[in-house]
């Protein structure tokens, strides 16, 4: 079943089109890479599925309800949770609010403050932040304060999540945890398209992946027809 669909997907900025034409589609349940070289589109097509942006022209459906237009919050609610390219969480605010806000205001079940407050401490054990939960989220190392963004985004209780280079800027050790966390959320069963230019992470976490550059789809498939396609070879992963 297809969770995730695009037709035509266009995002202009001036005379310069970050996403232009692009059919897409993501299955319920799979984990599917997106890359390319800076500046391909990846993170604009983000946007546009969470609705930061709105296509023009081109639709976009999730669960077979169109979303084109819809406001951020309500897409949210929908189902569909995003973290960001640059780390964005509450820096003032300790680790346990930031995933106690996102489990109050943005779950889709409306929970109560108590069952927001449960939902945060399950999320801190699920994500490895229990024995940070009081530190203000500012002092956080990077690899922390990705996975508390995850948290939050988890707290929203999403059918699918958008990952935006969560493991950019980790060492080896840091990138491995967070290949488990990210296979750990696939087996609850929430489908996740991830954006990550560390190919290890991409070709053993990945179903599938899709190739963007100058805005436009050149490839799609299996980690293998990838690694192996000429022209994803020539304009980004080299020799």
């Amino acid at each position: 079943m297809r969770i995730l669909e695009g037709e035509g997907v266009t995002k202009r900025f001036g005379g310069l089109a970050a996403v232009e034409q692009m059919d897409f589609h993501v299955d319920q349940g799979e984990v599917v890479g997106l890359i390319g070289p800076n500046g391909a589109g990846k993170t604009t097509l983000f946007n546009l599925i969470s609705g930061v942006l709105v296509p023009k022209p081109g639709r976009i459906e999730f669960k077979s309800e169109n979303i084109t237009g819809l406001k951020p919050n309500q897409i949210c609610r929908k189902g569909v949770a995003r973290t960001f390219q640059s780390v964005k969480v509450f820096s003032n605010m300790p680790v346990f609010g930031n995933i106690y806000l996102a489990a109050l205001f943005g779950n889709r079940n409306n929970l109560t403050s108590a069952e927001a407050a449960q939902e945060a401490t399950d999320l801190l054990e699920f994500v490895g932040l229990s024995a940070v939960r009081s530190s203000s989220a500012q002092d956080l190392t990077l690899a922390n304060q990705k996975r508390l963004e995850v948290g939050r985004a988890l707290a929203t209780k999403p059918e699918l999540l958008l990952l935006d280079e969560v493991m950019a800027g980790l060492n080896e050790t840091e990138v491995a945890q967070t290949m488990e966390l990210v296979n750990k959320i696939r087996e609850e069963g929430i489908t996740i398209v991830m954006i990550e230019h560390i190919m290890r992470a991409i070709m053993n976490v990945c179903d599938r992946i899709i190739v963007l550059h100058h805005g436009k789809k050149i490839a799609e498939g299996s980690p293998e027809e990838i690694a192996t396609n000429e022209t994803v070879v020539q304009v980004y992963l080299g020799e």
